[in-house]
């Protein structure tokens, strides 16, 4: 299992770029909770940090794939590194003037959101490049969604450590200027500098005039809205017991067993088509999420959600693969930029959702919202079937830069963004 990670490692440039691109995020990755605690820490109410962390997510879900169609026309250094460096700024003018006048609160968190770079896209359409080989590329899709999980759970505790340590604004300065320090590593990479995107059909809708994808993205707001809704009853339950840490329990479960998900998944080479794979994950994962909603004792809960999290990381990696397959040619990173925001929405639906659950029907109806969710995901997999079943192009992977028309090539796998 360790060989083949080991060997995507090994790639030139590869550690290079997974290790920029997850410290270039880790702003995006901790923003909700250091405007929370920034907030708090001004004197603002709870529904005023909400609100901001809300906007903040939605200016990121409308920035991703504007930005990604971009990178897609301009290339990564030209877009990713100016990004990263006003939304960083965006953040600082935030930390700097407080809440006061809100109104340019407001506006500095906007910013920072709209501009947060698609270094995630950006990543999974240069492995093709990097790795070459199909099994290699799609290993790397699995620590790609593997090494998520770790930041998000490593992100928010290096933001409480930071705030610990001096204050809320000094963390929201220093995660954002680490962040920079991370998109510019991997810009002035050779991948990322030599990288382009093949050429495209000029189309107002770009990615989404792929029905293919557009099946997927359906089905992606279903498992980020059941993934939000799970935040919202984790707390809830810890509420029934009278105990906050058994909240951070029920996350640290549910990312462990993504985790091992992930890990176990890309350790094996998959055969056949990667969209029928998917249909078989996303009905264990919402397999997973249903017996959420018994409720049992602690013990068994944190069992219940280290089950529920292992598919979740094996979803997302074929999640990627599909995408490539489907993605109109020279539309790849905003493909993928698309699937962060439908993610990330779906995960804000879920979240407001789940509170009217527990307010109406307690812990369990909201995480019966999980289990809905997930039902729901896999409905949309199955009714959409045949549109899955016809990827819009069959292409390869080059093994060379996508300015090296002569790189050689290996048959079977679909790229997105090679000529």
């Amino acid at each position: 299992m360790a060989a083949g990670y080991l060997d995507v490692l090994r790639a030139r440039h590869a550690t290079r770029l997974l290790t920029g691109t997850l410290v270039g995020r880790l702003p995006s990755g901790t923003a909700h909770i250091a405007i929370v605690l920034f907030t708090r820490a001004e004197g603002g109410s709870y529904t005023l940090a909400g609100a901001l962390a809300a906007a903040y997510g939605l200016a990121t879900a409308v920035g991703q794939p504007l930005l990604g169609r971009a990178v897609d026309l301009h290339g990564q250094p030209r877009v990713q590194l100016p990004a990263a460096v006003l939304s960083a700024l965006g953040m600082a003018l935030f930390a700097l003037v407080g809440l006061e006048p809100l109104p340019l609160a407001c506006l500095a968190v906007v910013i920072a959101g709209v501009c947060t770079p698609p270094l995630e896209g950006g990543l999974r359409a240069l492995w093709p490049t990097v790795l070459g080989r199909e099994d290699r590329v799609h290993r790397a899709y699995a620590m790609d969604a593997v090494a998520q999980e770790v930041m998000f759970t490593l992100g928010p505790l290096l933001v409480t450590v930071l705030v610990a340590l001096w204050s809320p604004a000094v963390a929201l300065l220093v995660i954002n200027a680490i962040g920079v320090l991370g998109a510019l590593s991997v810009v002035l990479s050779e991948p990322s500098r030599t990288w382009r995107s093949a050429p495209r059909e000029a189309h107002w809708l770009g990615a989404l005039r792929s029905p293919g994808l557009l099946a997927l993205l359906g089905s992606f707001f279903f498992v980020g809205m059941a993934l939000g809704s799970i935040t919202v009853a984790g707390i809830a339950y810890a509420d029934d017991h009278g105990d906050a840490s058994v909240y951070g329990r029920l996350m640290a479960a549910l990312g462990l067993g993504a985790l091992i998900g992930g890990v176990v998944y890309g350790a094996r080479q998959w055969a056949g088509a990667p969209e029928r794979r998917l249909r078989v994950i996303v009905a264990l994962l919402a397999l997973g999420y249903l017996p959420l909603t018994l409720t049992p004792g602690v013990a068994a809960m944190t069992g219940l959600a280290a089950l529920a999290g292992v598919f979740l990381a094996p979803a997302i990696a074929c999640s990627f693969i599909v995408v490539d397959r489907h993605a109109p040619r020279g539309t790849v990173t905003e493909a993928f930029s698309w699937l962060v925001t439908t993610f990330g929405v779906g995960a804000a639906a879920g979240t407001a959702l789940a509170g009217p659950a527990v307010e109406l029907g307690g812990t369990a109806s909201s995480f019966a919202v999980a289990g809905a969710g997930g039902v729901a995901a896999l409905v949309v997999l199955l009714a959409t079937g045949r549109v899955l079943a016809v990827p819009v192009r069959t292409a390869t992977v080059v093994t060379g830069s996508e300015n090296d028309r002569n790189g050689a090539v290996e048959p079977g796998f679909s790229s997105g963004h090679k000529a």
